[in-house]
């Protein structure tokens, strides 16, 4: 595939004003004459290797964060959106949505923000659910989208609140282990754990000051619960800052993310940042024998692997999605180019769906995109059982993949012919937004190609795509 050349215009004005520099001094620091700068950062060049190194060399920047990670998300975003419905008489070439993307990203999140009030609008209409008439009806995006999008564009790393986790994990070595630890730093504060029947994973009476843990769950299940409840008392004000400088448009949201925030710190103590980096090289990503090394479960290890984006120390950028038995994405992230639909399912032509068939075993896959970037895809079902006779079992299936260009690192990629373009197989993101012509699994039309119907022929879609 040939080399893309780089246009970070957006990226390179947001670095020169986060040094406070003007165009004149940004442009000489980095060796390059005005004129050439101002047309880098309007896109009208890509961004040659001088400033790449000269980035690096003058200011020890990550040249990683010029990557188009944010681009891609907002064009994949965008290409959704106009495949609304609604939409169908709008078409917008792929070349302008990029242009949006890079040159003005504020516009491109302003559009997909009334893209998400109208669904909202449309579904609550379309459900009864009494908005007609009521005032407190605001429009704005549900609470749970909100939250995913913070950490969708964060890259599903949160730096200060990794940091910390880095430090607890660091201290937990004089405890006995991390779990030893939380038990001790809970007790430190007053709080009595207790390991009970109870249905639920945790409850915290904050009145006696009792924190109970389900005997019923794994223990890499309750050791996260022991985790997430010493995030809340001992990190408050930490997870709070951060809330703020996030700024959630409702009460909901910013309580949706403070768990999820919890959530972060529990799950970088428990596999820290740095120990845990080097453990993934040194294994190769190997998901059980880092799941044995860190007591941590198979979705654990895969969902961490997704976060390890801090700048300067990246490692593999991953793609992490979990689907339930319906094939609806209950978690993505993406720091790679492949991006998930926002709305409905993943592509059924990609592993992730056959994982529910074959119970404790890995699938591997090789894919290819639309746009020609290829892929290795493992998969695997993650079910939960209740924890005793009766308990309800939830089912659901994990994907971690990355690109091609990283399959040395990975164990999984032995043995694969990652050579042969004819082993990977053709999935894509949306049906409404994909680009086959082809595709025996297509649910919908694409909504920019053209449709012929012939009702003397029928192949295994009623129509032709032209």
């Amino acid at each position: 595939m040939p080399t893309q050349k780089l246009y970070a215009g957006a990226k390179l004005r947001e670095i020169r004003t986060r040094l406070t520099l003007t165009q004149k001094d940004f442009a000489q620091k980095l060796g390059v004459s005005l004129p050439y700068l101002n047309q880098m950062e309007n896109n009208n060049r890509p961004v040659s290797t001088t400033v790449v190194l000269a980035l690096a060399q003058e200011f020890g920047l990550d040249v990683t964060e010029l990557s188009t990670g944010d681009s891609e998300r907002l064009v994949s975003d965008m290409r959704e959106a106009l495949a609304d419905p609604v939409l169908a008489d709008t078409s917008a070439p792929l070349a302008d949505l990029r242009l949006t993307a890079s040159n003005a990203p504020a516009l491109a999140r302003a559009f997909l923000e009334l893209h998400r009030a109208y669904r909202q609008t449309h579904e609550r209409l379309a459900s009864l659910d009494e908005a007609l008439g009521r005032q407190d009806v605001q429009m704005q995006a549900s609470p749970w989208d909100e939250v995913r999008d913070f950490f969708h564009y964060c890259d599903n790393y949160i730096d200060a609140v990794d940091h910390a986790a880095e430090r607890f994990a660091q201290q937990a070595i004089d405890h006995g282990g991390i779990r030893a630890a939380a038990v001790a730093s809970l007790h430190d504060t007053g709080i009595a754990v207790a390991f009970t029947d109870i249905e639920q994973l945790r409850i915290f009476d904050a009145e006696t000051q009792r924190l109970q843990i389900s005997r019923y769950a794994q223990p890499e299940t309750q050791t996260f619960q022991l985790l997430l409840q010493v995030a809340l008392l001992q990190h408050g004000k930490l997870l709070e800052a951060t809330l703020d400088f996030a700024r959630f448009q409702s009460d909901a949201a910013r309580a949706i993310a403070k768990i999820g925030l919890a959530n972060y710190f529990a799950g970088a103590a428990l596999m820290p940042y740095m120990t845990f980096l080097e453990a993934a090289r040194e294994t190769r990503h190997d998901l059980e024998l880092l799941s044995n090394r860190f007591g941590a479960s198979i979705e654990q290890v895969a969902h961490r692997l997704s976060t390890l984006q801090r700048p300067g120390n990246k490692g593999i950028p991953f793609f992490f999605v979990r689907v339930d038995q319906a094939g609806t994405i209950t978690k993505r992230h993406s720091a790679t180019r492949l991006q998930f639909a926002r709305f409905g399912g993943a592509c059924p032509l990609w592993n992730v769906h056959r994982a529910f068939e074959t119970p404790g075993r890995f699938l591997r896959q090789l894919a290819e995109t639309p746009d020609g970037v290829r892929y290795i895809s493992l998969a695997r079902d993650v079910s939960k059982s209740g924890g005793h006779f009766g308990a309800p079992v939830r089912r659901y299936a994990i994907a971690l993949g990355c690109e091609i260009r990283h399959a040395d690192a990975l164990v999984y990629a032995d043995h694969m012919e990652l050579d042969n373009p004819q082993a990977f197989e053709p999935i894509g993101i949306s049906c409404r937004i994909c680009e086959r012509t082809h595709c025996h699994q297509r649910s919908v039309p694409p909504l920019e190609r053209r449709l012929t119907i012939n009702e003397n022929t029928r192949d295994v879609l009623p129509y032709d795509v032209g």
